[in-house]
């Protein structure tokens, strides 16, 4: 792509930190080509680690839209101190979640009521089809599962969950059925998705159900040289690093690359692909043959 050589010679070219003031200034400023030039430099620079997309800041934002209480108990719960609300601002600025009165994308998908409301394209969509196809018309549910990312994960859980079939599998008659996908393994992939998908790229994550499968979508490639046999055992890398950071105290999440390998050993019937040319990373877990369990 001619685009992505330019801008990565550009990036390249003499030293690298001496131009990512000038790089970004001239992505501010709208004078670099094309949409598809700053797009790339972008992506660059969160490559090397000198930008990444949940420190930008949301310029319609205000430290009002943080979600009071729910701050309030993270920050309590976490460091054992008295919280002040006269300090939100500091607190928001010492935890790099804001800037001058105004959150970045970090502080909204955390903290907020409605981070939809300034940034849109950052939930999930999902659809529920009665067949094994996306392009079929007729669908069980479809909803846009929005909020914050606790929110999301709760919304995107249930969805899937509601979907799946509970199973006697050898238990008594009064005992509640096993979900055909073991839970942790939604658990695990979803809560994936939330904390390491591009927020670069303005799109949603998707949740689609099938009769034999559910696939969920995460917009952009895994980072760096990673790939599918790498993250199967257990091989990680931060896109993320500060929405990382509080997922363990806000989400079911460990944070230590481990959640893929217990979704495997959970349930191993499931397959990624990280589309490059889709700019995508896809799970596929595919559903059991539904058989009549006889006693």
């Amino acid at each position: 792509m001619v685009v992505k050589s330019q801008a990565k010679a550009y990036v390249t070219k003499g030293n690298f930190m001496e131009k990512t003031e000038e790089i970004l200034r001239l992505i501010a400023c709208g004078e670099t080509s094309t949409v598809q030039f700053k797009e790339e430099l972008m992506r660059l620079l969160q490559h090397s680690g000198n930008l990444y997309a949940e420190e930008m800041i949301v310029e319609n934002s205000d430290y009002q839209d943080i979600d009071l209480y729910r701050f309030e108990d993270f920050y309590q719960e976490k460091y054992k101190m008295l919280f002040e609300k006269e300090k939100l601002g500091e607190y928001i600025e010492n935890l790099d979640l804001g800037k001058a009165g105004k959150l970045n994308r970090a502080g909204a998908l955390l903290f907020t009521k409605k981070p939809e409301k300034n940034i849109r394209s950052f939930f999930i969509s999902a659809i529920w089809f009665r067949g094994f196809e996306k392009w079929e018309n007729d669908y069980v549910s479809s909803d846009n599962l929005k909020g914050n990312l606790s929110q999301q994960y709760e919304k995107g859980y249930n969805f899937i969950m509601n979907a799946m079939l509970k199973r006697q599998a050898g238990q008594g008659f009064n005992s509640l059925g096993k979900s055909e996908i073991p839970e942790i393994v939604i658990q695990e992939l979803l809560v994936n998705a939330l904390v390491h998908r591009d927020y670069f790229i303005q799109d949603t994550i998707k949740i689609f159900i099938f009769q034999d499968r559910v696939e969920i979508i995460s917009p952009g490639v895994l980072p760096n040289n990673l790939n599918e046999e790498k993250i199967k055992r257990g091989i990680r890398k931060k896109r993320n690093p500060l929405i990382d950071s509080f997922a363990a105290d806000l989400l079911p999440y460990r944070g230590i690359g481990s959640g893929i390998l217990r979704a495997l050993q959970a349930y191993p019937t499931i397959e990624f692909l990280n589309d490059r040319q889709a700019e995508e990373f896809k799970v596929t877990i595919w559903r059991p043959k539904i058989e009549i369990e006889k006693p």
